[in-house]
C-alpha cells in the first residue's frame, strides 16, 4: 500500500490523529517531535511508519 493510500485509509477509518502524525513522520524518516509532546499513539505510529506497516491502524480508532 502506498503512502497516500495508507494515509487516506487511516483518515477514513478515524484513526487517532497522533498516531497518523507519528506514522507519517516515521514513514518519511523525519525526526521525532520533542519528548514532552510524544504520546503513546504517536510513538506507535512512528514505529509502524518506519517499518511501513499498515497492520496496527485498527488498534488506534
Amino acid at each position: 500500500m502506498s503512502y497516500f493510500e495508507s494515509v487516506k485509509k487511516m483518515e477514513e477509518m478515524g484513526v487517532n490523529d497522533n498516531y497518523i502524525q507519528g506514522w507519517v513522520a516515521g514513514y518519511l524518516n523525519n525526526p521525532e517531535i520533542e519528548e514532552q509532546r510524544i504520546t503513546d499513539e504517536y510513538e506507535s505510529g512512528y514505529e509502524d511508519g518506519k517499518e511501513k506497516s499498515n497492520d496496527n491502524f485498527s488498534n488506534f480508532i
